[in-house]
């Protein structure tokens, strides 16, 4: 099997981390599959913001398990932490957004880290604390969160679950 295929085929969301810091080479070629993503008109409007700093993580953390009251970590212990934003003023800033995360979920899986899309990153930076930490952190503009996607060393292999039903259709 082709090895891109095989990576997409075997990709897991993955919910257990070990502690160790992922480098920044990595952070940064994960980062640069996610820029790399289509986007509608290669309007290119996404910002991606890597975040390793334990404070800022922490504090994104409980942003996003405000939002359903949760009183655990809904970024089970992961150390890092990829914000993806898009700009509300494109036609297409919610698939493209999508396009970036599924980009780096792939690249993530290709560089032996496991990873997990958190949704409510829309609901965590349409608060007004969210949008003070934007600009906190220098971003600036009319963007929503699309996804969180957590990053670490996975700490158990999540099994893979069978695929339902025939979902496609040869004509």
């Amino acid at each position: 099997m082709n090895e891109v295929l095989k990576v997409i085929a075997e990709r897991r969301s993955c919910r257990k981390f070990k502690d160790d810091p992922i480098p920044r080479e990595i952070i940064e070629q994960i980062c640069e599959a996610g820029a790399a993503a289509p986007t509608g008109m290669n309007r290119q409007e996404c910002v991606i913001i890597a975040v390793t700093d334990k404070e800022v993580r922490d504090e994104l953390s409980k942003l996003n398990a405000a939002v359903f009251n949760m009183p655990n970590d809904p970024f089970y212990g992961a150390n890092t932490v990829i914000v993806v934003l898009a700009d509300k003023s494109s036609p297409t800033y919610l698939y493209d957004g999508t396009l970036v995360l599924g980009n780096m979920m792939i690249a993530a899986q290709a560089l032996g880290l496991g990873g997990t899309w958190i949704h409510r990153a829309k609901e965590e930076f349409d608060s007004e604390y969210g949008k003070e930490l934007l600009k906190k952190l220098g971003v600036e503009g009319d963007y929503e969160g699309i996804g969180n996607l957590i990053l670490g060393y996975p700490d158990a292999e999540p099994a893979p679950k069978a695929r339902t039903g025939n979902k496609v259709y040869y004509v």
